[in-house]
């Protein structure tokens, strides 16, 4: 039975560091693999979260979720932008992960929506404003992913202390 728990405490621990490490890579789901982590730890015997603070858990991880999808498509909208916009900041998200992470990843939605801009018809100035509103809430949302998995481990190791 101990051999389970010092199982179950690695993996859990391994999901709670991917889980951070997701929060800038796309490809890793940020705060639903650090949740994950905290679940398989409430299974050992040394880490014991009550099932109020999971469901609590649960829900700030979806909404932080919800919250970093939607964030660069507001960004750009608040700073102008067009459905254009928004899809040039989607792609380029997608295309930064594969060109070159992890400065891909904050240059390329800002590239992306600035070319969504100018295929929408808009001036220079207009395009960038744009576009920096885009990568504003790109970063937004990974901050406030890298929050939630932070306090998500800082909570892990407080119980377990």
């Amino acid at each position: 039975m101990p051999y389970l728990d010092i199982i179950l405490c690695i993996l859990g621990i391994i999901a709670l560091l991917a889980g951070l490490a997701g929060c800038v890579l796309p490809a890793l789901p940020g705060p639903p693999l650090s949740y994950v982590g905290m679940v398989i730890l409430h299974f050992t015997k040394w880490i014991e979260f009550s099932t109020l603070e999971l469901i609590l858990w649960l829900v700030a991880v979806l909404l932080v979720t919800a919250l970093d999808t939607a964030l660069p498509v507001v960004g750009n909208k608040q700073f102008g932008g067009s459905k254009h916009g928004a899809w040039g900041c989607t792609i380029g998200i997608i295309a930064g992960f594969f060109l070159f992470p992890p400065w891909g990843l904050i240059f390329c939605p800002l590239l992306g929506a600035f070319i969504g801009e100018i295929i929408n018809g808009k001036k220079h100035p207009e395009a960038t404003r744009a576009a920096f509103g885009a990568l504003f809430g790109f970063l937004a949302g990974t901050v406030a992913k890298a929050i939630v998995c932070g306090l998500i481990i800082f909570r892990c190791i407080q119980i377990a202390w």
